[in-house]
């Protein structure tokens, strides 16, 4: 019997009830949530099973073979090769209680991983997050991925599912970075009004600061959304910035999936005890 939508046990239930429940948080504080990001090869995801993270990401392509029948791999662009495939993946992460996010980085990729993630539905009672980056963004110059097809295809198999969906970005340490604009947010939420899952704005810390009146806005729009905000390798952004977000952002619709050593420091900021 599968749970309700948003119910205990479904993939669309809130993070923050799902750890709650399992005794792993102690708040509905989403700063309490901790992160495995790009849990692809073996050893990644070995290392992400082994770890206190409470949420496992990794991305999902085509491999570069061109084979007809391809099977998903687990892999980031610009890497077209793996030691993984997402069935191998979803075998080990079944085994754990985390919860899962699945990076797609093309839209070849989602119809075959929705065929495997439709076997292992019974073993997977746990948030499921399907991201993608749908919309161009800030300085984004990666290419999209359409919007329709994407959300057709997985809500076809799965109409209960957390979607995590973003803009593409860039980020230049020598010049002002804009940040996300009326344009942007009004256009994602064109999208997500007409959807009926929870959906999660992943948003790039360097860029949230100047896009804050407009993060605010999108926010209001639905009880359904919440922000994640991630970091990318060497972008320049300061504990300041996370603080401000954490003082403008109602704490349960912010989630961090920050990069250490900003996220040990921000979380004694904050006073959030820190599992090594």
């Amino acid at each position: 019997m599968a749970a309700p939508a948003g119910g205990p046990g479904s993939w669309s239930e809130n993070i923050l009830e799902y750890f709650l429940r399992n005794n792993q948080i102690t708040t509905e504080d989403g700063a309490e949530i901790t992160w495995y990001h790009a849990a692809n090869h073996k050893a990644q995801m070995n290392e992400a099973l082994k770890s206190t993270a409470h949420m496992i990401e990794a991305d999902v392509l085509l491999p570069s073979d061109g084979a007809e029948h391809s099977q998903p791999i687990m892999a980031h662009p610009p890497e077209t090769n793996s030691d993984n495939t997402l069935q191998e993946w979803l075998t080990e992460v079944t085994k754990s209680n985390k919860g899962i996010k699945l990076d797609f980085k093309s839209l070849a990729a989602v119809e075959p991983s929705m065929m495997l993630l439709e076997n292992m539905k019974r073993h997977l009672k746990r948030p499921v997050w399907i991201n993608a980056d749908i919309l161009p963004g800030p300085n984004g110059n990666s290419k999209v991925i359409d919007a329709k097809p994407f959300l057709d295809t997985v809500t076809s198999f799965f109409p209960d599912v957390m979607f995590s969906l973003g803009w593409t970005t860039g980020w230049h340490p020598e010049k002002v970075n804009e940040g996300y604009n009326w344009t942007m947010v009004k256009e994602m939420e064109y999208i997500c009004n007409e959807l009926s899952q929870p959906v999660t704005f992943p948003v790039r810390a360097a860029l949230v600061r100047q896009s804050c009146s407009q993060l605010l806005w999108l926010l209001k729009k639905s009880n359904r959304y919440s922000l994640t905000i991630w970091t990318g390798k060497n972008d320049n952004y300061s504990i300041e910035d996370l603080l401000y977000i954490r003082d403008h952002f109602d704490k349960n619709q912010v989630f961090y999936d920050i990069l250490e050593p900003q996220n040990h420091e921000f979380k004694q900021a904050i006073g959030i005890k820190v599992n090594l």
